[in-house]
């Protein structure tokens, strides 16, 4: 029985332009309203219509002036204009529609997709860089969690969903407090409401669920808990909360045959990114206020960890190179988490402070070669590139517009033409205009 609020082949009207919007197929609902697939002109749009207890003045107004004020950047489906429609309480509003190949966080909790952990770093990476953006025009997203966030698990782009619940920073207007197991520990005791610091809270919790497939606050106390009702998960996320692996308290620590997923990939990732996500489940529970880790800090790290990215030569799985590991272990690398073989050191490049892992499709773009345009990959400058008459050598090739000048080891300098290679070698340096690299293996 169709007893959904629209029907289709109903017209509706964009309030501003006034184009007639036809309703098309029920997608899906939630607890504000329905979401529809509609035609706006010759573009297939989503349609969100609000049930009557959501549609108030409030939101209304608040979904103008997200209108007015537009998207922080492409990866937020923003609501574009608000809609009416003649005989129907309310209105709704119409955003972008969201491509098949983005899919849910849960398809990755479930095993229904297995991204590479260079997509998992590129979304982490995407994610943080707009979640930036959101704060920095003074916005605070409130819900972030499994449902309002999809990624192509195939390059890591990422889509930013039902923003309508997107409101000033620190704005005491009621709306969503958060989703459970997300809600930041102050929110869930009701001492605070949705902020920019809460958002910071939920995104280390939804990282740390893309990267560990686990929660970092459901560890051995979670078992101890006989009815899972409102004050074990207040006490368990809010109260009393406790990250697995806190370095000075253990009694929360994962359990072996319950939590593997934690135990298997908490010591695949390098020192840096461990010790980012213990200060954010350690000092974030603490001292919400100074505590929590910044966006900023995690566009750092993940691009790092985007660029240690390297494959077992025994087994091609994907490892990360640790330079700390490297030390702690004389100089070898940590064995290998898939087939447990030892991995030989692959070819590196030091851009600075910046180390790259130069695999076989490693690109390196203005990012790493220009300080002044930071987590830019809008083009690759050079690629790792294959000998085409002896396939065991392996170059450097400039994809650039400029001359690069290089040094090798011997001190002989040549230059590299755009469309030209550079051999790896240790101890080569290769000067990209204002930025210096040397390959090390």
């Amino acid at each position: 029985m169709d007893d959904h609020i629209l029907k289709a082949g109903q017209t509706t009207l964009t309030e501003s332009s006034g184009m007639s919007c036809v309703v098309g197929q029920y997608l899906g609902g939630g607890g504000q309203g329905e979401v529809y697939l509609a035609q706006l002109g010759d573009k297939s749009v989503a349609l969100k219509w609000y049930f009557p207890d959501s549609a108030t003045p409030e939101q209304e107004a608040a979904l103008k002036a997200l209108v007015d004020a537009g998207p922080p950047n492409e990866k937020f489906l923003w609501p574009m204009e608000l809609v009416r429609t003649e005989g129907v309480q309310g209105f709704g509003y119409v955003m972008k529609l969201r491509e098949d190949r983005y899919k849910g966080i849960v398809d990755l909790m479930r095993r229904r997709i297995h991204p590479r952990f260079r997509s998992l770093t590129t979304a982490g990476l995407n994610l943080a860089a707009s979640y930036s953006l959101l704060h920095a025009k003074g916005l605070c997203y409130r819900d972030i969690s499994f449902g309002n966030v999809f990624f192509d698990p195939n390059t890591g782009d990422v889509l930013i969903c039902d923003n309508d619940n997107v409101t000033v920073d620190k704005s005491s207007v009621s709306g969503v407090l958060g989703t459970p197991r997300f809600m930041a520990p102050e929110v869930v005791c009701g001492k605070a409401l949705p902020s920019t610091q809460t958002d910071l809270f939920s995104l280390a919790v939804l990282l740390f669920y893309m990267f560990m497939i686990h929660h970092p606050l459901e560890g051995k106390r979670e078992l101890d808990i006989h009815s899972f009702d409102l004050p074990a998960m207040t006490k368990l996320y809010g109260e009393e909360p406790l990250f697995i692996f806190d370095p000075q308290d253990q009694s929360n620590a994962p359990v072996s045959g319950v939590h593997d997923n934690a135990l298997l990939l908490w010591p695949i990732y390098p020192e840096s990114i461990r010790r980012l996500f213990t200060k954010a489940f350690t000092e974030g529970l603490k001292d919400p206020e100074h505590g929590r880790v910044r966006e900023g800090e995690w566009r750092y790290a993940l691009a790092n960890l985007r660029d240690w990215i390297f494959y077992c030569t025994h087994c091609s799985a994907e490892n990360f190179y640790d330079g700390t590991a490297l030390r702690a272990g004389g100089g070898k690398l940590p064995t290998c988490w898939n087939c447990k073989k030892e991995p030989p050191l692959p070819f590196r490049i030091r851009l600075g402070g910046r180390i790259v892992v130069l695999n076989n499709d490693t690109e390196l773009f203005p990012h790493h070669l220009d300080s002044q345009r930071p987590y830019d990959f809008s083009r690759a400058l050079a690629s790792v590139t294959q000998h085409p008459n002896d396939p065991k050598i392996w170059g450097l090739k400039n994809l650039s517009d400029q001359k690069w000048v290089t040094t090798n080891s011997a001190g002989v300098i040549n230059e590299v033409d755009p469309g030209r290679s550079i051999k790896l070698d240790t101890g080569v340096k290769i000067q990209f205009g204002t930025t210096e690299g040397e390959i090390n293996l």
